[in-house]
This record gives C-alpha cells, sequence and structure tokens, in this order.
C-alpha cells in the first residue's frame, strides 16, 4: 500500500512529467508552424487537414521519441526543489531508507514506460503512416506510387534495372535484365514496359529484344510480347516507400521474418526500430534511478545546478544512441547490444552517482 508521502511523490513526479512534456512539444510544434507555413499556405492546405493528418500524429510521435529525456529532466527538477525544500532530508531522517524512496519513484517510471512502450509498438504507428504520406505529398512532392531508379541483383550473375515503376498499375517502364560472368556481358533482355501478371505470377514484357553475346557473334530475338519469371514482385516495390516507424509491433515482426528470408541488406536497420521500441521505454527506470541519485543531496548550486547537469547527462545519452546506432548499421554490431549499449553504460553511471553522491 502506498503511503502519503509516495503518493505525494508519484503526483510531483507525473505532474512535473506533464508540465515539461507539455512545453517542450509545445515549443516544437511552434517552431515547426514557422518553419512549414509558407508550405502551408502555398499547397493550400485546409486548416483541418494540417491539424488531423499531421500535427495530430506529429506531437505524440516526437513526444514519444524522446519521453525518457523528459522523465529525466523532470526528476531531477522536482527532486531538487524537494531537497532544496529539505523534504528529502526529512524523509531520510524519518528513517525512509534511500531504496524505500525510490519506491514511488520507480513506480511513477512504470507508469510512463508502460504507456511510452505501448503507444510506441500500436498507436503511434498508423499515425506515422499518416504523418509520412503528408510530409511526402506537401514537403518532399514525392509520389508515393512511384519507385525510380531500381537496380538489384536478382540472382547470381543477374542484374535488374528499372528506371521507374508505377505501384498502383504494377507497371515497369524501361525493364532491363543483364547476365554478366567474370566481368563480361553474356546476353541482355530489354522492354520497353513490363507489367505484373498476378494470374500467371509471371511478368509480361511488352516491345523486348533479347541480345546473346558469344565470342565470334551475337544472337538477337525481339518482338512485342513475351513471358517471364524472375525472382522479384510487385511486394519488393511496395517496400520501397515504406517507412518501418508506420508498422505496429506484429507488423515489423512479421516484416523483419520476411525479410530475413530474402536476405535483405538493410535487416539491421529494421532490427534497430524493433529493438528501440523496448530499450527506450526501458530507460526510463534507469534515468529515474539516476535523477534521483544525482538531485536528492541538498547542493548550493540549488535547482539550476542538477538541471545543467540533468542536461548534460541527457546530450551524452543520446549520443551514444547514435553513436551505437552508426556501429551496428556501418561496423556489422548486434543491433540487440547496440540499442542496449546506452543502458548498460548509463546503468553503471547510475551506481556509481548512487555510490558517491546519494544521501544515506
Amino acid at each position: 500500500m502506498f503511503k502519503t508521502i509516495d503518493r505525494y511523490i508519484i503526483r510531483k513526479f507525473i505532474g512535473s512529467f506533464i508540465l515539461a512534456i507539455t512545453l517542450i512539444i509545445a515549443i516544437a510544434v511552434i517552431f515547426d508552424v514557422s518553419e512549414h507555413l509558407s508550405r502551408f499556405i502555398d499547397n493550400h492546405i485546409s486548416f483541418k487537414e494540417v491539424i488531423l493528418d499531421y500535427y495530430i500524429n506529429f506531437v505524440p510521435y516526437y513526444a514519444n521519441l524522446f519521453m525518457f529525456l523528459f522523465v529525466f529532466i523532470s526528476v531531477i527538477f522536482f527532486t531538487s526543489k524537494m531537497a532544496a525544500k529539505s523534504e528529502i532530508i526529512a524523509i531520510l531522517s524519518s528513517g525512509v531508507s534511500f531504496f524505500r524512496l525510490l519506491v514511488p519513484y520507480m513506480f511513477g517510471a512504470l507508469l510512463i514506460a508502460a504507456f511510452s512502450w505501448y503507444l510506441g509498438n500500436f498507436i503511434i504507428p498508423p499515425g506515422n503512416k499518416k504523418r509520412v504520406d503528408f510530409e511526402e505529398k506537401y514537403f518532399y512532392h514525392h509520389n508515393p506510387y512511384a519507385v525510380r531508379q531500381v537496380h538489384k541483383q536478382i540472382a547470381p550473375n543477374v542484374f535488374l534495372y528499372i528506371q521507374f515503376y508505377d505501384i498502383r498499375a504494377d507497371v515497369a517502364h524501361t525493364f532491363s535484365i543483364e547476365k554478366i560472368v567474370n566481368g563480361r556481358l553474356k546476353s541482355k533482355l530489354l522492354a520497353k514496359y513490363a507489367r505484373w501478371d498476378s494470374t500467371a505470377h509471371a511478368w509480361i514484357l511488352f516491345d523486348y529484344f533479347i541480345r546473346d553475346y558469344y565470342k565470334t557473334y551475337d544472337k538477337l530475338k525481339y518482338g512485342s510480347q513475351i513471358d517471364t519469371t524472375i525472382n522479384i514482385t510487385p511486394e519488393y516495390f511496395r517496400r520501397f516507400n515504406l517507412d518501418i516507424t508506420t508498422l505496429t509491433l506484429p507488423q515489423l515482426n512479421k516484416f523483419i521474418k520476411q525479410e530475413k528470408l530474402r536476405g535483405s541488406e538493410n535487416i539491421n536497420s529494421y532490427l534497430l526500430e524493433k529493438y528501440k521500441r523496448t530499450a527506450y521505454p526501458f530507460s526510463t527506470f534507469i534515468l529515474t534511478f539516476l535523477g534521483v541519485s544525482i538531485s536528492a543531496k541538498k547542493k548550493r548550486g540549488g535547482t539550476s545546478l542538477n538541471t545543467g547537469l540533468g542536461l548534460l547527462l541527457s546530450f551524452t545519452y543520446i549520443f551514444f544512441m547514435q553513436v551505437s546506432d552508426q556501429f551496428s548499421l556501418k561496423g556489422g554490431m548486434n543491433p540487440l547490444l547496440a540499442v542496449w549499449i546506452p543502458n548498460i553504460v548509463f546503468t553503471a553511471i547510475t551506481f556509481i552517482t548512487y555510490y558517491f553522491f546519494a544521501p544515506r
């Protein structure tokens, strides 16, 4: 059962967190509006569309992205104020241990972490789909139904090139397949366009020619239409424009499983996204413990000193996040380890901080 002091700390925790995240997101929205206002006006976008398709999805995404940092700063801020008023000293002097003091903090962290995990895996991804489509349409003017300049190896020594692919019609324009052995072109198939036949599960090539290269002569074949079977389907092109932040956890798991079977080169980036959705909410517990250890003891610098230290550690955490991601994407590090490195490092920092700075 929570006691009065526990409920008091939980109210302080949640209240400070809500205040901090509201202020930061409000500032982010103001800056975003100032940056994109001219685009909203030039594209004649209605106020309703801006709010319902963009900002209502913009706010949860960016709030959840750095929610753990808002928690950290909130803990330092309100705990420092309690320490400055000698409330922490009074609590510990009454016989409450430091770890017992952490109980309401950890309960508050549990509520926020669970909320963040559920948001990131089930609520935010569908909203991200609307936000990404809005950005592609009005900010970048990309056609979400077109893929350009496709180069892919579809079999040993066999390479596919497509200049333009229309996702809605499943039509590939300027369709080319080349067979290259030991650096020498053996054969080339070129078609004006190709259409996917969903019934036959094959590509129909139109206005094509095939040239086979031999040592002393070339063999040429051409015609108006021919069927061909290659190791690629329209589903491959639909994934070109896929933003994995728009997938819920079950959808992401299914997608990763399919990409592993295909031997995708981008599998590490997909796994990073999956593991982040758990590692970041879990960091709430680590950073809450660290925040209390830093700010529970009364200092001369008061709230400002602790807040400054909290911001420094926050930026350090973000730095570790970015560096560890690159180790996985560029250096081949296991994605699970890469995602959890910041938590591992800050767990060590937390216990060091507790040992040297936390009140007893």
